[in-house]
């Protein structure tokens, strides 16, 4: 999303925060990187030191001209998750010789069939969404967004329309629209609009549940809120990332990180297989790299999807624990019994289970590893977060709970997890 410079302080980084209110907190130096909001998620665990990400405020910069993008994101997961992203298989390579320049030749052509068909089926549901924000720090901004539903349902990110006074949505057809907020999402940077329409474009959707790396990704939406359906293509360049903002609390966790070039205005904007399908949803960028951005795998999204679509409260489910997600490397140095799981526990003096919590009820204690959720074992690809998120606020689940060396059963009844 593209603001106006003139916008508040950012939050004191040295207040307390919740660690794992969404999920573990980062590990690494958190200033050694930068981001600005308008682009990704995945869902493999993070292998580097996470980056940190810069919130704004919500003021905005008149549309025309480069503008520093919006603040982002809320939240590390405690109890909900994220999921992988849909893997088109390739087109197998032409045969014969390598020699062959004519195999070259195809093969381009080939790609470049796949990139236009897919953008085809998706650009005529990408539109733009313009914001005004009113109060001492009043201004104009603009960002991305796609039409999941002909009866007029949008999908964007939280930072392009929170706070805003009043959505002016333009079609790839030139059609203009006010824009209403339907709800905003607890867990991640994301939030839902709607415009009184029908019969609108919708773009396919895919899953993020078989994504791997390398596979074809292509990115659209409004560069700097002036290039309307831009489309930039990269490759799926990892999955389970995570990024953090100035403070712990502000986390995204599981995302699919993207070369396709992303730009403030993108924010919002979809991620698309070779396939034609929606698999991420653009949401962060870094300020001080080239062809690193990120998206929210598209399986997160879809809980809530269906909830507006059925008239309902946006919400997301809860068990309310910190944890740590545990790796072989980790295991082996704290001599752990299993090498995959969530740990219970905090760094930061909090309590590792929150009062009046799902968890706390089910009887769950700080040094407890879950392992599996309803028989599915938590791995290096499934973490807690991630089996959660499918399920709905009032569902009851089973965990496998491995305290003092033996394993036992527990029922917790979900909650649904709180806005803060």
């Amino acid at each position: 999303m593209t603001t106006n410079p003139s916008e508040p302080t950012d939050p004191d980084q040295t207040q307390p925060v919740e660690v794992q209110h969404y999920g573990p907190a980062p590990q690494g130096d958190p200033s050694r990187a930068s981001w600005q909001a308008a682009p990704s998620w995945s869902s493999r665990p993070p292998q580097a030191p996470q980056p940190t990400v810069v919130r704004r405020g919500p003021g905005a910069v008149p549309i025309i001209g480069t503008a520093v993008v919006a603040g982002l994101l809320s939240g590390a997961l405690s109890a909900v998750g994220v999921v992988n992203l849909l893997y088109e298989p390739p087109a197998a390579a032409p045969s014969g010789s390598g020699t062959d320049t004519s195999d070259v030749r195809d093969l381009t052509i080939d790609e470049s069939s796949a990139v236009i068909n897919a953008v085809d089926a998706v650009a005529p549901a990408v539109v733009t969404i313009q914001t005004t924000t009113g109060g001492l720090v009043g201004g104009s901004g603009s960002g991305s967004g796609f039409i999941y539903d002909p009866s007029g349902f949008i999908l964007t990110n939280r930072h392009v329309v929170q706070d805003a006074e009043e959505l002016l949505v333009i079609l790839s057809d030139g059609r203009q629209f006010p824009g209403t907020v339907y709800g905003i999402d607890t867990l991640t940077d994301l939030a839902i609009i709607t415009v009184e329409a029908t019969g609108l474009p919708a773009a396919p959707m895919g899953s993020s549940a078989d994504l791997e790396p390398g596979q074809l990704a292509i990115a659209i939406g409004n560069p700097l809120g002036d290039y309307a359906n831009t489309v930039t293509t990269g490759v799926v360049s990892g999955l389970g990332r995570q990024i953090r903002g100035e403070t712990s609390s502000e986390q995204l966790n599981n995302l699919i990180q993207t070369d396709a070039a992303i730009n403030p205005g993108n924010s919002g904007g979809p991620l698309v297989n070779s396939g034609g399908q929606v698999i991420g949803v653009n949401t962060a960028v870094s300020t001080n790299a080239q062809g690193i951005g990120f998206s929210i795998p598209i399986d997160v999204a879809k809980p809530i999807m269906r909830q507006a679509l059925d008239g309902e409260q946006l919400a997301r489910p809860w068990i309310g624990v910190y944890y740590t997600p545990v790796t072989p490397a980790m295991a082996e140095q704290q001599d752990l019994p299993v090498e995959y799981g969530a740990l219970i526990g905090t760094r930061t003096g909090d309590p590792a289970v929150f009062v009046g919590s799902p968890a706390e009820a089910a009887g769950l204690r700080e040094g407890d590893i879950i392992v599996a959720i309803d028989g599915e074992q938590i791995s290096e690809d499934t973490d807690l977060s991630m089996l959660i998120v499918p399920h709905s606020p009032g569902d009851t689940i089973t965990l496998r709970v491995v305290r003092d060396n033996s394993a036992r059963e527990v029922q917790v009844t979900l909650g649904e997890l709180p806005a803060n």
